[in-house]
């Protein structure tokens, strides 16, 4: 690991990270956040936290898809990674948003898919005055009617609640545009932009961008049925305008980060997808069997992942959630 490079003149570091697939270019945008980044407190520190370290960064992955997709160093369960992918592409949580009592604010789903503008908090159960907005669906709309439309973009961001909020979201904007090929046997390519406010570096964006990239294949996979065309995956651009490691778990983050990279060699440090099927699938299960004190997923919900479930793992599954999908076939 080189040493630590800190600027001082007052500047948030701009850097820029490209790679091919998604560990590679996660795990160096955190090492060059590490060495790089400015010194600078933030709103959630204790007294005793050493200021974080920040940047603003820009990663740009080749091929969001290419295998190895994970990295075994984010600090979370593969379980809980598609739980989280399962919450931004498919909504499965969306039904905990309830701010009145104390619950979630939002989810990425909820603001992508149903984005509805209210004035308080008091108005997002009975919602607003425009009723909910698909922002996918119209960015969709949009790029079948027009492939080379630089309007097919979806926002989070809701100035009468977010600003005063203590957790207002971190991403803000994705952008998609489809590039037509000649010649080629894909028709088309669907690059994406997405665009944080505040990123944590070593704890979320690894998830994120994992749940990101999947919902840029679910819009390629509608585009292509919509066009009768072949739509191709390209290149994700992720930009942070605050990217930062915390000072609170800086021991923890030398401990299961930093040290594994001089251990292991880079094929020890990630996992293919095939490879880790087996406790993502776990992950869907979780999903299904819930928690005590949790609101039950939307049968809906609850039919489509069981499909997903291979068969040799659906007997783990609740005998009350099978029972029910069964009188619901």
């Amino acid at each position: 690991m080189k040493n630590r490079q800190v600027t001082s003149k007052g500047d948030i570091p701009l850097l820029h990270v490209k790679g091919k697939n998604l560990p590679e270019v996660w795990e160096q945008s955190v090492v060059d956040t590490w060495r790089k980044g400015i010194e600078i407190k933030t709103e959630y520190d204790k007294e005793t936290d050493p200021p974080s370290r920040d940047v603003t960064m820009v990663m740009e992955i080749e091929n969001p898809f290419a295998e190895p997709r994970i990295h075994r160093c984010f600090p979370a369960g593969l379980e809980e990674l598609e739980i989280y992918r399962q919450e931004v592409v498919h909504g499965v949580h969306d039904s905990w948003i309830n701010p009145e009592e104390d619950k979630w604010s939002y989810t990425y789903h909820q603001r992508l898919f149903a984005y509805d503008v209210i004035g308080s908090f008091s108005d997002a159960l009975k919602g607003g005055p425009f009723g909910s907005f698909n922002q996918v669906e119209e960015i969709i709309n949009g790029l079948v009617s027009h492939y080379y439309t630089r309007r097919a973009q979806a926002i989070t961001w809701m100035p009468t609640i977010d600003t005063g909020h203590h957790e207002p979201p971190c991403l803000q904007r994705i952008w998609l545009r489809l590039i037509k090929l000649s010649g080629n046997n894909t028709d088309y390519v669907l690059n994406m932009n997405t665009h944080w406010r505040s990123r944590d570096a070593y704890k979320a964006a690894f998830m994120n961008i994992y749940a990101l990239t999947d919902l840029q294949g679910k819009i390629a996979h509608e585009l292509s049925n919509k066009m009768g065309a072949a739509v191709a995956i390209g290149r994700y651009v992720d930009i942070s305008d605050s990217y930062h490691i915390y000072g609170s778990y800086f021991e923890e983050f030398e401990k299961n980060f930093l040290s594994l990279l001089n251990k292991r060699s880079f094929e020890e440090r990630v996992w293919n997808t095939e490879d880790a099927e087996y406790f993502l699938t776990n992950g869907k299960i979780q999903l299904l069997n819930g928690k005590p004190g949790e609101p039950p997923l939307t049968l809906e919900h609850i039919k489509r992942i069981y499909a997903e479930i291979p068969d040799d793992q659906k007997p783990t599954v609740n005998e009350n959630v099978r029972k029910m999908i069964e009188e619901n076939k």
